[in-house]
């Protein structure tokens, strides 16, 4: 049997062969210049371009589990100021979705989840020493809306965002691609 990697690589292999990289070729500007923040979430791959009428080449996309910016110096946050300024983003958009893997998230039950598949008790809790909060780092949310408020003003108020740029929170239904607007960042800006 064929493992993963090696089915990607014949796959790539023949991809290149028969130039069918011509139809994604862009720039890497956004087209709409717009950024957007969603979640890794495998049903809103297809669906969250199309129910935003973005096409290839028309956004920058940034995925994380639950579209949470976690911290104001992390690497998402470091995404969206690089869209911004590098890349000419002119709006950012933070995209939760119903049904959420991240809504579910149980501290106790992912440690024994980890722990089955071999890593060491006492290396979670050496964390602590580190200066990690383990339990604050695994931790997800109660409320997908709530969510999307709390990465929006983290975008909005972080110290190196220009004032000026509109910072959006939605919710897609992640069967039907409707969109409900949680924070319209015209309002205010």
């Amino acid at each position: 049997m064929m493992k993963l990697l090696d089915q990607i690589l014949e796959h790539n292999k023949l991809f290149v062969e028969k130039e069918e990289y011509v139809q994604f070729q862009t720039t890497k500007f956004p087209n709409k210049k717009l950024v957007v923040l969603s979640c890794m979430d495998t049903r809103l791959i297809d669906l969250l371009p199309s129910a935003m009428n973005v096409k290839h080449g028309d956004m920058k996309n940034v995925k994380n589990a639950g579209a949470i910016v976690s911290h104001p110096f992390g690497s998402i946050m470091r995404s969206i100021l690089v869209a911004v300024f590098e890349l000419n983003a002119d709006e950012v958009l933070v995209v939760g979705h119903h049904d959420c893997g991240m809504g579910k998230i149980n501290y106790e039950s992912l440690r024994a989840k980890m722990e089955d598949r071999g890593v060491l008790k006492e290396t979670i809790d050496d964390l602590k020493y580190a200066g990690i909060d383990i339990k604050s780092f695994l931790k997800g949310f109660n409320s997908v809306e709530e969510s999307v408020r709390e990465s929006v003003a983290m975008i909005t108020k972080h110290p190196l965002m220009p004032e000026g740029v509109p910072v959006h929170g939605l919710v897609v239904d992640p069967n039907t691609g409707k969109l409900d607007v949680i924070v319209n960042g015209y309002e205010g800006n």
